[in-house]
């Protein structure tokens, strides 16, 4: 699915150019963004080229939103009016969603996910909305703890979303469907290789894209699935794998990631 049309890649080539870094940094981070940034414009599972694009855009919205600031200090986020600094493609229900991951995702409960399919986000859509915006804060937030610009968005690409659901997706786990631990077959026999997987890997299972295009970018900027059962160094990283896990933990911590 994230295999690239020949030719496609070179067109985001430009993109990522890390070598004016005052960093080293891996080629394969370049990569594995600039193949991101091509899988962000085209039409996804549930939203166009066009929606995935702006789902990026209030990503960056919401980091210098002051509606989400005054939500965050508030004891309940329901309790503050007001709209958000955002733009205009989306409903408001996808803004605030895509707000509330970024600044406030420790207080989103099955509730909410509820609430937002009542205001016409479905469960489906609504995991798309989270894949896109966590992987696109993810690479933001890399370049700016580098003291890098951030990456202008690309050009959406015209086109029609799959809807594709996974015919084995359940309820149960979590707060929307997602794959069982020995669901991954068929369509969906990449995405783990045995028949148990951790939930935080099931999660965006209900749109399987989510789960490839998060995947290949945290296999790069943090650990692949198959390195995280391996304790010994890592050849191509500057840091040891104790190091590596001092960062990610201090970094789920102010998070406030329960795993």
């Amino acid at each position: 699915v994230l295999e690239t049309e020949p030719g496609s890649r070179e067109t985001f080539m430009h993109c990522f150019q890390y070598g004016n870094s005052p960093y080293p940094i891996r080629s394969g981070l370049a990569t594995a963004h600039q193949v991101y940034w091509q899988a962000l414009a085209r039409p996804g599972t549930w939203f166009s080229g066009s929606e995935r694009v702006a789902i990026a855009a209030e990503v960056r919205n919401a980091v210098n939103c002051p509606l989400c600031v005054d939500r965050k200090l508030a004891l309940s986020p329901n309790s503050v009016q007001g709209e958000h600094l955002c733009g205009n493609l989306l409903t408001p229900t996808a803004v605030n969603a895509v707000h509330r991951v970024i600044t406030d995702q420790s207080r989103i409960t099955q509730a909410y996910v509820q609430e937002c399919a009542a205001r016409g986000l479905s469960e489906e859509q609504y995991v798309e909305l989270v894949g896109v915006a966590v992987t696109v804060f993810s690479i933001d937030e890399f370049n700016r703890a580098l003291g890098l610009p951030l990456e202008p968005l690309p050009e959406p690409e015209a086109g029609e979303p799959t809807r594709y659901r996974p015919a084995l997706a359940v309820r149960g786990t979590g707060f929307v469907s997602m794959l069982p631990a020995n669901g991954a077959e068929g369509e969906e026999s990449d995405l783990w290789e045995v028949d148990a997987a951790a939930n935080v890997l099931r999660a965006l299972t209900l749109v399987p894209n989510a789960v490839r295009e998060w995947m290949a970018v945290g296999d790069e900027q943090y650990l692949s699935m198959q390195g995280m059962t391996l304790f010994s160094d890592f050849p191509d990283r500057s840091l040891n794998r104790m190091q590596i896990e001092l960062v990610a933990g201090r970094v789920s911590s102010y998070n406030e990631c329960f795993y």
